[in-house]
């Protein structure tokens, strides 16, 4: 379902189909492992692959961010679908999460 790259001090999760109850548990695992990991100190959740979220998918989201917060580790996205981006912005998540608005940015992100 998912991709782990790794860049200094920067992981980047990629999610692909939707993100639903079905599979939350893993891609909450692999969020929380990413974030807790000694070697990064930032993360990015590369969006481009997902198709929807649901209401599971957002808490493990949100559950991520508060984590790394916690910690003090930067949580970013990037990618966002238009589809993604509509359910953030009615849930008003796009004011708590760094949104990055595509690839060039995530490059210039991990610099």
């Amino acid at each position: 379902m998912q991709n782990v790259l790794v860049r200094p001090q920067t992981a980047v999760l990629q999610p692909s189909g939707s993100l639903h109850s079905g599979n939350v548990v893993t891609f909450q695992h692999e969020l929380n492992a990413a974030i807790l990991s000694e070697q990064h100190s930032s993360l990015v959740v590369d969006m481009a692959q997902v198709e929807s979220i649901d209401s599971d998918g957002l808490m493990a989201l949100v559950s991520a961010l508060n984590m790394s917060q916690r910690l003090n580790k930067r949580l970013s996205l990037c990618s966002i679908s238009h589809s993604v981006r509509i359910i953030l912005e009615l849930t008003q998540l796009d004011r708590a999460f760094e949104i990055l608005e595509g690839r060039a940015l995530l490059t210039e992100a991990l610099a």
